[in-house]
């Protein structure tokens, strides 16, 4: 791949990211800023931090998608720094772990900054307040990396436990843990609505699905110690980058590996990003170059070779360039290799050996496609052999050759072969059927009985025939469910015409059923789902959609009967739901409004946080955010009343109300260090309280000071 554009920055490139505004982002290990032009790499702007990264596998700095906030590690990993940008100023530093500071993360949103740690504790931050806000769930030990997906509905942790951890921002609860890595986990990446690739220490790489805690895929090729890797904006494609240089690249769509050897640098690759709007994949490297790179570069060379039919230099293009046979103009390639494939076939079927080798004159030079041509020629040398058994009706030996070479079932004469095989089966079936009829069905059916493929539809016709005359009789009751146990329990069914008629009727109600769905008559699609679901290749995914329409037509009339806590409820449950018009304006009026009261919370105004979110103090789904809301609203309260020396019995009072309500948290406990410190005399010991649960917490819980 031919570079576009790179710079040089000195020192290695710890961090490359595209902000809102599409300024790139360049830190590097001294943590210096530096704003580039995304397209043409012209440094306009940048600061320095002065912090000095010696190690930066993991995230050591993060930046926020608006640009305001910049997280950080210190020199000495003992803690992680917030900066706003613009002030140049730190807002706030979290020195809360035990043990170093491994990884910063800031949400999408912009709303929390988070510090992860080897005690496997990660610290969500109020970007705005510098505040604690909540604490994802623990990991047993140091935690690698920290992703969020595109909306922000979803963080993940990496660890050296091997596990993944998952939690919803949206509901603030935590999911599963995903186990499967026999390794430290050390990088993660979402994609797609619903998919994590997490890579471990053994370049082990898995493919999961969030929603039901599987593997989908392991990839296959890697051999070297991935550093990073990102995705395209079209989420096709995945890069990873190596410690020795280089870039992987796979599809997103099939797990497959394109290349092993994308991209191969002189340095390992420390930053990898994706540039949307250019389709540009952009590198850092240890030794200090950012590079972009056009993974759609020789594109405009392959129409240009297209238009000369020249599919050796186009062949050749595209090994230098995987990503090329992705685009349309190798699609229209790919179809006229089909055709030509298609008509030679036809070519040496009608034994014009010259006219197939003419036709695939253009494509000889190509080494894959000559291997291929090769083969075909060579499999119709006994194509002639073929024929005259067919014309002998010499059945046996012509179907034998046709499991040798399994290509003539394309020909017409393999067609008509089986054209005379169904009449005959169905003159068998009306004969089995009557009185008396056995004897005649035999001699139909003799011609086939040496052929070993046709010989058990044969023998179970003969010996079943009332099975036959149950499954014509339930298809003409429409009586699908016992026609599907007949055809599971008898495969020889499938042989019958009746079959065909079948499952045909299933496509038909398939293609109606989705053009109902896409004119929103949900009505009728419902109707002819509920047959489908009895249809074995339907089942499963009539099943879905109609849960899918049943739930949206419950979240619609929810909205438009204002019945917003059954809408909230089931966006808490449904994904999907979170994507519909009226789903994306309820959450960001969620958003919105948790960002009002976390200015209040970050002040211990009970009141006015309370204020803000009366509207959803009767949705359950909210109970969770809210308790995390109103819980860092009391610990404020109490870290206020602690500075202002209110007496030891009334901070001790506000302690047990606090673990009442919301039982023993990381911040309670950062807490109560800094109370024993100034009273070390006091008596209250945690073990004796009776404690609560976030879980269990009720929006009748909420006082207006934790120290009542």
């Amino acid at each position: 791949m031919k570079l576009v554009n790179s710079k040089s920055v000195v020192q290695s490139v710890v961090l490359l990211q595209i902000l809102d505004d599409n300024t790139l982002v360049v830190v590097d290990a001294n943590t210096t800023v530096r704003y580039f032009k995304h397209d043409s790499l012209e440094l306009f702007g940048g600061f320095k931090v002065g912090i000095n990264h010696e190690r930066y596998k993991s995230s050591v700095v993060a930046y926020s998608q608006n640009g305001e906030y910049l997280a950080t590690l210190s020199a000495d990993c003992r803690e992680s720094r917030l900066y706003n940008t613009q002030s140049k100023q730190m807002v706030t530093k979290v020195d809360r772990h035990h043990g170093e500071a491994s990884c910063v993360g800031i949400d999408p949103l912009s709303r929390y900054m988070f510090s992860c740690g080897d005690d496997g504790k990660t610290f969500a931050i109020d970007v705005k307040s510098g505040k604690l806000v909540f604490t994802l769930p623990h990991h047993a030990d140091t935690i690698n990396d920290i992703a969020f997906t595109k909306n922000a509905n979803w963080v993940a942790t990496a660890s050296y436990d091997r596990k993944i951890s998952l939690f919803n921002l949206v509901t603030m609860s935590p999911k599963d843990k995903l186990i499967a890595h026999s390794a430290p986990v050390i990088k993660l990446n979402f994609f797609h609505k619903n998919k994590l690739v997490s890579v471990d220490k053994n370049s082990s790489a898995i493919i999961w699905d969030i929603y039901t805690g599987k593997v989908l895929q392991r990839l296959e090729g890697i051999h070297d110690e991935v550093t990073q890797m990102c995705i395209s904006g079209d989420e096709q494609f995945l890069f990873l980058g190596t410690t020795l240089g280089y870039i992987l690249l796979y599809d997103l769509n099939t797990y497959e590996l394109i290349s092993g050897k994308y991209i191969k640098m002189v340095s390992p690759i420390t930053a990898l990003e994706f540039d949307v709007e250019l389709n540009y994949l952009i590198v850092g490297t240890d030794d200090g170059f950012l590079m972009q790179y056009d993974i759609y570069e020789g594109e405009e060379r392959l129409k240009e070779l297209l238009k000369r039919k020249d599919f050796a230099e186009i062949h050749k293009l595209a090994e230098y360039n995987p990503i090329l046979t992705y685009t349309k103009v190798y699609k229209l390639i790919s179809n006229l290799w089909k055709n030509t494939f298609k008509q030679a076939k036809i070519a040496l079927q009608n034994g014009d050996k010259n006219k197939a080798m003419l036709l695939f004159n253009q494509f000889k030079n190509i080494p894959s496609k000559n291997r291929i041509i090769q083969k075909l020629i060579k499999d119709y040398v006994e194509f002639d052999k073929f024929l005259n058994f067919a014309k002998e009706g010499k059945l046996a030996l012509a179907y034998n050759l046709v499991n040798t070479y399994p290509v003539y079932k394309e020909s017409k004469i393999y067609q008509a072969l089986e054209e005379r095989w169904k009449k005959a089966f169905v003159q068998a079936q009306k004969y089995i059927l009557q009185p008396k009829g056995i004897p005649k069905a035999k001699e139909i059916l003799a011609p086939y009985r040496g052929i070993s493929e046709k010989t058990k539809f044969v023998q179970e016709i003969l010996t079943k025939g009332e099975i036959y005359k149950r499954l014509k009789d339930a298809i003409g009751q429409k009586e699908f469910k016992i026609c599907f146990e007949l055809i599971k329990r008898h495969p020889f069914l499938k042989e019958f015409p009746d079959y065909d008629a079948l499952m045909t009727y299933g496509d038909t109600l398939y293609i109606q059923a989705h053009k109902y769905i896409k004119e929103n008559n949900t009505h009728s699609a419902l109707k002819l789902l509920q047959v489908l679901k009895v249809f074995s290749d339907f089942s499963e995914e009539a099943q879905e959609l109609i849960q899918e329409i049943q739930t949206k037509q419950k979240f619609f009339n929810a909205v438009q009967d204002n019945d917003i806590a059954t809408a909230y409820n089931m966006m808490a449950v449904s994904e999907d739901l979170l994507e519909t018009d009226d789903g994306v304006i309820l959450q960001q009026q969620w958003n919105n409004d948790v960002m009002k009261a976390n200015k209040y919370a970050a002040l211990g105004n009970v009141q006015d946080v309370y204020a803000v979110l009366k509207p959803y103090m009767k949705i359950e789904s909210k109970y969770t955010s809210l308790a995390t809301i109103f819980g860092w609203c009391y610990i404020v309260q109490l870290e206020t009343a602690l500075e202002q020396n209110i007496p030891q019995t009334v901070l001790e009072k506000g302690i047990k109300n606090y673990i009442l309500s919301f039982g023993l948290q990381d911040q309670i406990e950062d807490y109560f260090e800094s109370f024993k410190k100034k009273y070390p005399a006091s008596k209250l010991n945690f073990e004796l309280l009776k404690k609560g649960a976030i879980s269990m917490w009720r929006p009748s819980m909420i006082v207006k000071s934790i120290l009542d």
